[in-house]
């Protein structure tokens, strides 16, 4: 999974040319994360989470009490359900589209760290507490990619 997506994402990362506008830059970023949400299996989903921010962080943002289970998941041994699917496509998304757009490194702290678009908690958290929480994210995880 990481050989040739990895690749993809360290290509997509590079800035844009000094005459194509950010916003088209951006915007071609958020093509491609929602293309690969669409069409990655929940497998995909868990694994890439999992090896981003961890089992704990990835059960907590779907809702989930075993963090064991993403695990599973990310073995195709188990399938999410409920809301809990919609969470993982949810936060796998807002993961691709920083990924592509920063280093991972960054897409990880941003992830786990205390956001002042988000009253200051952590948009890991965000996913599973509130009903629009994958919406909320992607607007700070948008803004994040706009200006820093």
């Amino acid at each position: 999974m990481r050989g040739g997506w990895m690749d993809m994402a360290a290509e997509a990362r590079a800035m844009p040319d000094v005459d194509t506008p950010s916003e088209e830059w951006a915007s071609d970023l958020i093509e491609q994360a929602h293309a690969r949400a669409v069409r990655s299996s929940t497998a995909e989903a868990a694994a890439f989470l999992q090896a981003l921010v961890g089992q704990r962080l990835t059960a907590m943002a779907t809702g989930i009490d075993d963090p064991k289970a993403v695990g599973k998941w990310a073995r195709g041994e188990r399938e999410p359900r409920g809301e809990a699917v919609r969470r993982l496509r949810e936060a796998f998304q807002v993961a691709v589209l920083l990924s592509l757009g920063e280093s991972e490194q960054t897409a990880r702290a941003w992830l786990m760290g205390m956001n002042p678009h988000l009253d200051d908690r952590a948009p890991m958290a965000i996913f599973a507490s509130s009903p629009d929480g994958g919406e909320r994210v992607m607007r700070a995880a948008r803004a994040f990619l706009a200006h820093g």
